[in-house]
């Protein structure tokens, strides 16, 4: 049996009995070693020192739910992770996009998304207005509850040590783990390096306080992820970083030579932000996350990535993944060559045959389209692909129809990012229907060589028939959001191939 002296307030022994009853349920679960560890860690912390006070600053900017919806889309802050977002064969993946992607469908809005690893960078944006949710593994903390204010809880998890395990640990587990921290008290006067401005950070020097000796913290960069950390845990470089318990887990598939078995917290509650101004916004998230864990969409996804750890590691792993790869698909080289030929950053080329087929060499479209840059047979063997399953063909045919575009709408539009937007759409509705549009910004006062707010805005009226029927029209009826749609996705994607792809 273990005893445990130690003198509680009244308050403080209910604290106890709690927390007690928690850590037996543990002892179901974790080994006997690792149980004593933690009733330790619950024992010193019904007594913690006082959060240390920190300068706070709040919104400067005064932007709610109306505003938004009238904006027409929501930024989110996101991080770059192997659970939250990344983009693993072309597409774009992760726990927080998939339930963003839902969240701007329920509020019927466009969604936007800036990455930032930096945790006070992401704060400070939101405040600023340069984001309107803060979508990470956000730990709630009463100090972060001063400038921000969270959304209903997604999950709980613990912080845990990321160690690496000894040489040949495989071939003598028992003396393996005999060199293992398990009690947070061996961390005196070791170095453990966390991301900056997390909450990591204030449960270590909470535990310095509560062991009564000091652990040596390394913040690193305000721009490193946390997975870098892990990452040099597993190579050799640093020897200790803490990470919350679903990360590390994934981690691990992927570097079986680490060690996450040590909790240094009990479970945080996790949650997204938005500013403190911001309480339509706020009723309005935590209503549709009640939503989507009533109807089951959440568990779906959140057991797609957090309990599917191997398949998170798979994607790791891969060159086609933005967490280690740098790769979009299997066709880069062919891809980069004939972009070439266009002007074009390859990247964009890359993000329009995504948007095709999803680099499907066998895709078929309803109305007979095929392959990679989805040609009907007809425009393929007019620029040269006798097999539009061959994916040279395809792509060297849909180059040749862009190039095309491209010399006839360079005849009037000399600014090329803005020649690009008009080439895709003809690419996707037809360039019949795009010069309709054009006419009818000419006749109605618009700017015909504006693609954003003009043309754009006259193509969605071709479903009209007060323009479509307009004289100047020659190509009739068109349900044309389609075309919209395809250049804001073919663009968006392209800037954010950017950010993880050279």
């Amino acid at each position: 049996m273990l005893v445990i002296e130690r003198s509680f307030s009244g308050e403080q022994y209910f604290l106890f009995s709690i927390k007690y009853a928690y850590f037996q349920f543990m002892a179901s679960v974790f080994s006997l070693r690792n149980y004593l560890c933690a009733l330790f860690l619950l024992v010193i912390s019904c007594d913690q020192p006082p959060v240390k006070e920190e300068k706070v600053s709040g919104p400067e900017i005064h932007l709610d739910l109306n505003g938004i919806k009238k904006r027409g889309y929501i930024n989110a802050l996101v991080d770059n992770n192997s659970i939250s977002y990344f983009y693993y064969k072309g597409g774009a993946m992760g726990y927080e996009y998939e339930l963003l992607q839902r969240l701007a469908k329920h509020l019927k809005v466009e969604l936007r998304i800036k990455v930032v690893t930096s945790i006070d960078v992401a704060i400070e944006q939101l405040n600023k207005g340069y984001g309107d949710v803060i979508a990470f593994p956000f730990t709630i903390t009463t100090e972060r509850k001063k400038i921000i204010q969270f959304t209903k809880t997604h999950f709980s998890t613990s912080q845990v040590l990321v160690q690496r395990k000894p040489e040949n640990w495989a071939d003598n587990p028992h003396l393996a783990e005999k060199k293992m921290v398990r009690n947070p008290a061996d961390l005196i006067g070791k170095k453990v390096y966390v991301k900056y401005g997390s909450a990591f950070k204030d449960r270590l020097e909470n535990l310095s306080q509560e062991l009564g000796g000091e652990i040596i913290i390394e913040e690193d960069s305000a721009t490193a992820e946390t997975e870098s950390l892990i990452k040099k845990v597993a190579e050799g470089e640093i020897e200790f970083t803490v990470t919350d318990q679903m990360i590390a887990m994934v981690n691990a598939a992927y570097y079986p030579n680490i060690d996450i078995i040590t909790m240094i917290s009990l479970p945080q509650r996790i949650a997204w932000a938005v500013r403190k101004n911001s309480p339509d916004l706020l009723t309005a998230i935590d209503n549709w996350l009640d939503e989507v864990k009533r109807d089951g969409t959440f568990n779906v996804i959140y057991n797609r990535y957090f309990n599917s750890p191997r398949t998170s590691a798979i994607r790791k792993k891969s060159d086609y993944s933005s967490l280690g790869g740098n790769k979009i698909s299997e066709y880069d080289d062919l891809i980069k060559a004939k972009a070439k030929e266009l002007g074009w950053d390859w990247r964009l080329l890359a993000s329009v045959i995504y948007q095709e087929s999803t680099f499907s060499t066998t895709a078929e479209s309803w109305a007979g389209a095929k392959g990679l840059m989805q040609l009907m047979p007809s425009t393929g063997r007019y620029y040269g692909a006798k097999d539009l399953l061959n994916p040279e063909q395809n792509i060297n045919a849909g180059v040749n129809f862009l190039k095309f575009l491209d010399r006839q709408w360079g005849i009037t539009i000399e600014d090329k990012e803005e020649r690009i937007k008009f080439m895709l759409a003809s690419y996707n509705v037809g360039f019949s229907h795009v010069i309709d549009a054009r006419n009818l910004a000419k006749k109605y006062g618009g700017n015909p060589i504006q693609w954003d707010g003009e043309v754009e805005s006259f193509l969605l009226k071709k479903s009209d028939p007060k323009f479509y029927r307009d004289p100047v029209v020659k190509s009739g009826y068109c349900r044309c959001e389609e075309p919209v749609k395809y250049v804001k996705e073919v663009l968006k994607r392209f800037e954010e191939y950017k950010l993880y792809i050279n």
